[in-house]
């Protein structure tokens, strides 16, 4: 692919004349030291004295998390250009994905571009450059379900340690990227006919999480991108995932999957007390480009399946363990409890675990060392 120049909002010489030799993270930049009051403000904040915040990693944690944030905005701007080049106006138009829609995908392309300048210029020039790619679809409704689905784990892998950046000024540039990509997410939903939003809020995921949904399409990279350095675990399989593929046109409200701005399914994807089937990989498999990573667990057996979605995290009893499958029974629940909005809903997250341990959003990290497999995508709505 031929790169794009552009003229970046925030250039690198800017950065690199705002880059003190030695960081500390209780500065502008990040860190929670009490700051003096602004006319006007309430004392408390971070940032908000006239010390000019410095749009850099000030950590190995920053590098390491704005890198595969790269990454995922690398592979992005590759997939959209891809399934643009791979099928015809015809195989757009019988997937009702008219010539507005088309474009609609090539400036989400151009955003990309953007986005990948923004957190390389972050990254002062280091950062990982652009890297080539595989893609498991034959049909343009299968690569809008992938777009949809490889979109839903970008942004649920940069919620998950946005809030834990050192660098705060970071955070905000990246944060400011991240809003459009969620924007992106509901136009594939869209384009694939379902519920553009279908839950009070969106999730966040873990580096390693996110790493482990990503490195798989990866094929190969350049020498000098740098490693990284969160955790791949063994691959999950979801046999029976609920299908948000096939094409229905027609024209029946509660049937019709064409394009839409909404759509209501009256036979839902998915339903509390369905049986959900798994498979899982075994640790120690060479994966992503250059086989240059190795999936690795501390886990124990397994035991229980996480159900990551909106606020909650939900375990249920893994069953019919035979080596390495099992089964699992779908929970209810709401988020607040009755008249609330159902846990399990839209493009969430399962992965088996060894126990039940208690987390939150902000924790979630914690569940890492009891991942046995996963996090796979499970399409429930």
């Amino acid at each position: 692919m031929r790169p794009t120049r552009v003229l970046a909002a925030l250039s690198m010489s800017a950065l690199a004349a705002a880059a003190p030799a030695i960081h500390d993270i209780n500065n502008n930049g990040g860190g929670s030291q009490p700051q003096p009051s602004m006319p006007y403000t309430p004392p408390g904040g971070i940032g908000t004295n006239s010390t000019p915040p410095e749009y850099i990693p000030l950590s190995d944690f920053d590098f390491q998390s704005l890198n595969l944030a790269l990454n995922q905005e690398w592979i992005e701007l590759d997939l959209f250009h891809y399934g643009l080049a791979r099928f015809s106006v015809e195989d757009f138009e019988a997937a009702g994905l008219n010539a507005e829609d088309r474009y609609l995908i090539q400036f989400m392309a151009e955003q990309e571009v953007g986005h990948a300048t923004l957190i390389s210029n972050i990254l002062q020039g280091r950062g990982a450059k652009q890297c080539t790619y595989e893609y498991p679809f034959q049909t343009v409704r299968e690569y809008v379900d992938f777009c949809q689905k490889l979109t839903r784990f970008g942004e649920s892998g940069v919620y998950g340690f946005l809030e834990h950046l050192d660098s705060r000024a970071a955070a905000t540039l990246l944060l400011d990227s991240i809003t459009t990509e969620a924007r992106q997410q509901m136009v594939f939903r869209q384009f694939e006919g379902l519920f553009p939003m279908p839950v009070w809020f969106e999730t966040g995921i873990t580096q390693s999480m996110a790493w482990t949904l990503l490195a798989p399409y990866l094929v190969e990279c350049p020498a000098e991108n740098p490693l990284i350095e969160w955790q791949n675990f063994p691959a999950l399989n979801v046999t029976n995932n609920p299908d948000a593929t096939p094409f229905v046109n027609n024209s029946v409200v509660g049937e019709d999957t064409t394009p839409g701005i909404s759509r209501n399914r009256s036979q839902p994807l998915s339903y509390a007390g369905r049986t959900v089937n798994f498979t899982w990989e075994s640790p120690g498999k060479s994966v992503s480009y250059n086989n240059s990573y190795v999936t690795s667990t501390s886990a124990g057996d397994p035991r229980f399946v996480a159900w990551i979605s909106q606020l909650n995290t939900t375990y249920t009893p893994l069953e019919n363990i035979q080596g390495n499958s099992g089964s699992t029974t779908q929970p209810g629940g709401m988020v607040f409890g009755p008249g609330s909005a159902p846990i399990v809903n839209g493009t969430m997250f399962v992965a088996i675990t060894d126990s039940d341990p208690y987390v939150t959003p902000f924790n979630l990290s914690m569940m890492n060392s009891h991942i046995v497999a996963g996090p796979a995508l499970y399409q429930s709505g």
